[in-house]
């Protein structure tokens, strides 16, 4: 696996890729105490600043954890086509009705009583540091590459690794 690090505008678009790729995150909250706290999470959108948006219920163990400790950590896999993303980044809670509106969506009616239920809240995220492995190819091509490399000795390139300065 090649080695690219990426910064700027490329880090940007390559978060934003992954980020709309793959839909859900595992959000890991509570990092400085064991066991940590991870939860699966829809992403609702990623705004023009790089922010990462979610929805979440008003009395949630993960905003508790936000309330008394802002870092978090958003995990995505998407392994079919072999994309993976490890972010690192202050997350805040956001009550605004106009923000909420603007998220919510009618799949949202499973976890809350509508756009006026009393208990939803936004989760925004905001990157700090993230790290990335793609593969530019899926699964199965990638596990032929493997084979061939354990079968011949000569390596091939199976993707790509790096950080995202962002």
């Amino acid at each position: 696996m090649s080695k690219e690090n990426l910064t700027d505008e490329a880090a940007q678009k390559k978060l934003r890729e992954l980020v709309d790729n793959i839909s859900t995150a595992m959000m890991v909250t509570k990092l400085d105490e064991t066991p940590l706290h991870a939860i699966p999470m829809t992403t609702k959108k990623m705004d023009e600043k790089g922010d990462i948006w979610f929805l979440s219920h008003k009395d949630s163990e993960h905003n508790a954890h936000i309330k008394k400790d802002q870092r978090c950590q958003l995990l995505y896999a998407d392994v079919k086509a072999m994309e993976f993303l490890s972010l690192f980044g202050d997350a805040h809670i956001v009550t605004e009705k106009a923000v909420i509106e603007e998220l919510y969506s009618s799949i949202d009616n499973n976890w809350f009583d509508g756009v006026d239920d009393p208990n939803i809240t936004c989760i925004c995220v905001t990157p700090k540091s993230a790290q990335y492995w793609d593969t530019k190819s899926n699964a199965l091509v990638s596990l032929l590459k493997m084979g061939y490399t354990a079968a011949t000795g000569d390596k091939t390139d199976i993707g790509v690794t790096g950080s995202l300065d962002i």
